[in-house]
């Protein structure tokens, strides 16, 4: 079985295999490995400045001359909400103390950038040839001035609902996020996360509504996987958590510990930043969670949480850091991220 041409003509690339842009993981060198492999590397702009994915872009493009993707988030931030804000520090409040951190220190805000103007600007100006959206989509004269540079639209939808919206603002293939994927749910239209569908359930679903091409991402770590997808429809796959145990990818040692010794148990948490992501269960999400109503509102809940991540880290632990990873995490297996983009491909 092979992918549709239809999809690598739509992108530009050889191979149908897309490296999902994971925040704070993905770097520079990641992207250019699987671009240069005949993959899609794709990097992830939520946690840049404009000036920071200015230079991760110039980095990038040093790199390589091949498709690359743009990824962004499509959220709106939250008003301001003291009183949320000082439940959620009280409930932290013990594990300062265990730490020896003062839990009346100021922190800084917990964020993530929604594509705004000065982002779309930055398209503009660097061209990608992908653009790829999470949460929906920007305003549709945010949209319109991304789809004027050239690029191809492609963004998640973890229901039937998202993927006719997004089919019907003109999007050029839909990202079908299962239950099953790592990292924050892509949903947007419903938050129920009971609702929510494994990755090889919803590919078939939305392969028989959408018109556009559909891209399977979610529990899949190997071969095996994108095989499975591409018999029910899909016509390219996005991998994440294997990426993770690449050299290529930027996490903490406590991470890839994490990622090599934990058992099987994953779970969807809002803790760290406050919307629902599917990561290796840990101290926090084992003790106050892994949902809580006490966590304020994406993204503003990383902030006070930060520190603890930030001690833990140096002595090792894993205790208050966001794992994320899919369930067939335990699937993968390590090698650099030009290899494992040619396994999952079957050409290497």
């Amino acid at each position: 079985m092979v992918a549709s041409n239809r999809l690598l003509d739509l992108l530009g690339v050889e191979l149908p295999i897309i490296q999902a842009p994971m925040a704070g993981a993905t770097t520079p060198d990641m992207v250019i490995a699987v671009s240069n492999a005949g993959g899609l590397g794709s990097l992830p702009s939520a946690l840049y400045s404009e000036a920071e994915l200015r230079a991760a872009l110039d980095a990038v493009r040093a790199g390589t001359s091949r498709p690359i993707n743009l990824n962004f988030f499509s959220h709106q931030n939250p008003a301001d909400d003291p009183a949320r804000q000082a439940a959620w520090r009280r409930a932290l409040a013990p594990y300062y103390v265990e730490a020896g951190l003062d839990p009346e220190a100021p922190v800084a805000a917990g964020g993530r950038a929604p594509f705004n103007d000065a982002l779309a600007q930055v398209v503009e100006d660097y061209r990608p040839e992908v653009v790829s959206f999470h949460f929906g989509l920007p305003s549709p004269e945010l949209t319109e001035r991304v789809r004027r540079t050239g690029a191809r639209i492609i963004a998640s939808a973890t229901t039937v609902a998202e993927a006719r919206w997004l089919e019907a603002r003109g999007v050029d293939a839909v990202i079908a996020m299962g239950f099953d994927a790592g990292g924050h749910r892509g949903n947007f239209l419903d938050h129920d996360m009971s609702t929510q569908i494994g990755t090889f359930s919803l590919v078939p679903r939305l392969v028989d509504i959408v018109s556009v091409p559909v891209i399977a991402t979610g529990g899949v770590a190997d071969r095996r996987a994108v095989l499975a997808a591409f018999a029910l429809g899909a016509e390219a796959a996005q991998v994440g958590t294997a990426y993770l145990l690449t050299p290529e990818a930027g996490i903490s040692e406590a991470y890839r510990q994490a990622l090599a010794s934990a058992d099987e148990a994953t779970a969807i948490t809002n803790l760290f930043t406050g919307r629902p992501a599917r990561g290796i269960v840990n101290r926090l999400m084992a003790e106050l969670g892994p949902l809580s109503d006490l966590a304020p509102p994406f993204p503003t809940a990383g902030g006070a949480v930060a520190p603890l991540r930030k001690a833990a880290e140096a002595a090792g632990r894993g205790d208050f850091s966001p794992l994320w990873a899919g369930q067939a995490f335990r699937v993968a297996e390590p090698m650099s991220s030009a290899e494992l983009t040619r396994r999952l491909a079957g050409v290497g």
